[in-house]
């Protein structure tokens, strides 16, 4: 046998596969990504959480700004839109037809800011009365 021949060839494949499995775990060559490492080093998605985000908004605080927004809209242009092109369901709709009566009354007597005002203050009111509960529960578009 050749001097250092089996310890030689021991050492030699241990080297091979200690490359072989660091450039595995380095991942692919710049600008070169493979699908099967893309999909082994990909994160792992969060499971799906049936209770709202810390971070999401209230549904009630949704609907003030809505209401709020179609309800200076309405004001401002003189006429009603759809409501589902709005982005509304019916009781919100009806919401900012109560609020859109009420703020025209005022700006009439009070100008345009207290009717903002109005507009503000009640579409504030009357969606967190609307989702109090957690919100309506016959329909979607109830």
């Amino acid at each position: 046998m050749a001097a250092g021949g089996p310890t030689r060839s021991a050492a030699l494949g241990l080297a091979l596969l200690a490359g072989a499995l660091l450039t595995g775990c380095a991942g692919p060559a710049p600008g070169t990504a493979g699908p099967a490492t893309a999909t082994a080093t990909a994160p792992a998605p969060e499971p799906a959480s049936t209770s709202p985000s810390p971070h999401a908004t209230p549904p009630a605080e949704v609907c003030a700004r809505i209401i709020t927004y179609w309800s200076r809209e309405v004001l401002d242009g003189g006429t009603y839109g759809d409501y589902q092109a709005m982005g509304l369901s019916n009781g919100q709709y009806e919401i900012l037809r109560d609020v859109v009566d009420a703020a025209r009354a005022v700006q009439r007597r009070q100008g345009l800011p207290a009717a903002d005002k109005l507009i503000a203050r009640q579409a504030h009111e009357r969606c967190i009365e609307r989702y109090r509960d957690g919100g309506p529960t016959s329909g979607p578009w109830s």
